[in-house]
């Protein structure tokens, strides 16, 4: 018999988890302000893009293991264990908005009929679990019962359903013994190490994790620009680095950088959790900044592969999302790109299966195709910018044909330098 178990959050966190939750036995009630939101998900109607959710939503709504909610009251009184799964986006300070977590908290505090444990699955600054939760016994009452654990997230967009199958660990902040062996427990199908720490640990693991990351990520890109100045080639470099089991060949492909909803917004939450306790990391400094350089670098290619200007030139940037298999634009390193373009002259054409309708909200005077031939003909360059299947499967010849020019740049080096050559493409990629 699986637990009660509440998800205040439907945004991308608390679906997947809810979802994954549910598929393992426990009973879930998803929570969410949004009507509109829920009346989607009640329909099986996904609000964000997932391999294999809808699937998995659909199968445990017949199953009557999970269900979906306006009402925070019905979900809490109804649930046993409470997952807190809102969103804490980055303020233009880099601080974390906790507005959505207090609100969250505030609600469930006030709801609260018996014993529950609380679980903080969003990403938060070390020492809110705390905070949370004097504020919460100030609402609910000295004799309210409940337990604060934390449990930070490490889903990959994308891959997120893969990621709870196959975890490399789950780690529970607690004070309270009983309460964290009860959340491991409700993860032991998922046969995964668990780490047991307090809370504060918990938190800063999650933001040490992506920090380092990061890290990894703007190193080689620093290495690849190194690499264009010397004639060496990135992906000889890293294979290299990587066959050292210190080193990994995780997050070492050089492009254009890092984007999406987690790394900016948790390496700047962590530059500030710093800087609060009187810190300067200049590492995570560096790696902000050379994130950031990456794509202004990038777009200079483009200008030099277009004989110094793209001033009237109509250029076909292939993918928007800031990753394959996601509909994310948050951060996506293609919008700046596409901006920084825009402002120079040039004429935008911009492919992507999945994330078109999403853009065309967030980017003007820019002609939009999910049919990436479409996207590139009569185009003076193609621009690579997410490195989807079906921009790795092009047909390159047919797109030499539809190009007004043979130029090729390419952000996420998808493609073999010498057989674009061979081809006749003048092809610019990172660090290559």
């Amino acid at each position: 018999m699986g637990e009660k178990i509440a998800v205040i959050g439907t945004g991308y966190v608390g679906l997947v988890s809810g979802a994954c939750l549910a598929e393992i036995g426990h009973r879930v009630i998803c929570a969410d302000r949004d009507q509109v939101k829920i009346n989607r998900l009640q329909m099986a109607d996904m609000p964000i893009y997932e391999p294999g959710l809808e699937q998995m939503v659909r199968s445990n709504m017949e199953r009557c293991r999970l269900s979906f909610t306006t009402s925070v009251e019905e979900a809490v009184r109804s649930s046993d264990i409470i997952f807190v799964a809102v969103g804490t986006p980055s303020m233009e300070s880099g601080e974390v908005d906790m507005s959505q977590v207090r609100q969250a908290a505030e609600e469930i505090a006030s709801h609260m009929d018996s014993y529950k444990v609380i679980v903080m699955k969003s990403t938060v600054p070390v020492g809110s679990s705390r905070m949370i939760e004097r504020a919460m016994r100030v609402i609910a009452g000295v004799d309210a019962r409940f337990d604060m654990v934390s449990n930070p997230e490490f889903l990959r967009e994308g891959s997120a359903i893969y990621d709870t199958f196959h975890m490399d660990r789950i780690v529970i902040g607690a004070d309270n013994c009983d309460a964290a062996k009860r959340i491991a427990r409700i993860h032991e199908p998922l046969n995964a190490e668990v780490l047991f720490t307090d809370r504060e640990s918990a938190e800063l693991i999650k933001y040490a994790s992506n920090a380092f990351l990061a890290t990894k990520i703007s190193f080689i890109n620093e290495m690849a620009n190194v690499c264009e100045k010397v004639g060496a080639n990135i992906e000889l470099v890293a294979k290299g680095m990587g066959m050292d089991k210190r080193i990994g060949m995780h997050f070492l492909q050089a492009g254009i950088g890092y984007g999406g909803s987690c790394f900016p917004k948790d390496t700047k939450a962590q530059l500030k959790i710093a800087e609060h306790v009187d810190y300067d990391f200049k590492i995570l400094r560096s790696v902000i900044e050379v994130n950031q350089s990456q794509r202004i670098r990038f777009v200079e290619k483009v200008i030099t592969a277009l004989n110094g200007t793209v001033e009237g030139k109509r250029i076909a940037v292939m993918g928007l999302a800031f990753k394959p298999n996601t509909d994310d634009l948050r951060d996506a390193p293609a919008l700046d790109i596409i901006r920084m373009l825009q402002q120079r002259g040039a004429f935008i054409r911009a492919y992507d299966p999945v994330a078109v309708e999403h853009a065309s909200k967030l980017l003007a005077d820019v002609e939009f195709y999910t049919d990436p031939y479409e996207a590139v003909a009569d185009a003076d360059a193609m621009v690579v910018t997410t490195e989807w299947e079906s921009v790795k499967n092009l047909d390159c010849l047919q797109i030499k044909r539809l190009l007004r020019s043979p130029v090729i740049v390419d952000g996420r080096n998808v493609y073999e330098v010498s057989q674009m050559r061979q081809w006749g493409f003048r092809y610019y990629s990172i660090g290559r």
